[in-house]
């Protein structure tokens, strides 16, 4: 198991790219932090990962408020010790053309996919620099790298994140610490369920695979990145899209 016991909060772990990463982590023997904003969807994954035969906790916590995020770590560390991984996962869309998009739109998705990394991120920190070491995963998407029609806010923050994993990995990797991003293409997640079925085919149609990535897919390259095994990858941004942008 690659990621024996390793301590791991996973932010947005309550459904889609966030819950399968913490169950891999889990599978990997991972202790994993489930934290999302709802109590019902951190039950479930808790449970998952256990019936996996893993170790996991569970905690509400909501990334634009840092005294959550400061108990929520707290609880880390209270129940295992450390904090040997931070995956930055949690994430909304509020999609409009620019010409229509209000000023919450906006202000909504920079302060959950944006700001909500940096306090993510700052509330764990002096925890890996005391350890002399951990890993940061920032998620962030292709549209971070390449834009995407209707979502100012989203290409933004998501490149806003790429960013920051850049910083940290200057700033940090000689205290051990590691940070990275991954950006995914079109995946099969909660988020595209109000998407009509004929735009979902579409986009499949546009990646080379002919198909629209799996949740698992990204979990995995989470699951390597966060592993001894990505030892000497720092500041990398991984592209995982089937092919999408070639």
């Amino acid at each position: 198991m690659r990621l024996k016991d390793k301590v791991a909060i996973i932010t947005g772990a309550g459904r889609g790219i966030g819950q399968a990463t913490a169950l891999k982590f889990a599978r990997e023997g991972a202790k994993v932090m489930v934290a999302d904003i709802k109590q019902e969807w951190i039950d479930e994954t808790v449970q998952m990962c256990k019936a996996a035969g893993g170790e996991a906790i569970g905690q509400i916590a909501d990334v634009r408020d840092m005294k959550s995020l400061e108990s929520m770590v707290k609880a880390t560390v209270d129940k295992w010790g450390r904090v040997d991984c931070l995956v930055n996962n949690a994430g909304i869309v509020a999609d409009a053309q620019l010409k229509n998009m209000t000023e919450d739109q906006f202000d909504r998705v920079i302060d959950i996919n944006l700001k909500g990394v940096y306090n993510c991120t700052k509330a764990v920190v002096h925890k890996m620099l005391e350890q002399q070491s951990g890993v940061i995963l920032n998620a962030s998407s292709i549209v971070g790298l390449y834009g995407n029609f209707g979502q100012t806010n989203y290409a933004a923050a998501k490149f806003g994140v790429i960013g920051m994993a850049k910083t940290w990995a200057r700033e940090l990797g000689r205290k051990g610490i590691r940070s990275n991003a991954v950006c995914p293409g079109f995946i099969s997640t909660p988020i595209l369920g109000t998407i009509p079925e004929k735009v979902i085919h579409a986009l499949e149609e546009r990646v080379p695979m002919g198909r629209l990535g799996k949740p698992e897919e990204i979990a995995n390259t989470f699951a390597f990145l966060a592993s001894d095994e990505a030892s000497y990858i720092n500041g990398a941004v991984i592209e995982v899209n089937g092919g999408l942008t070639i």
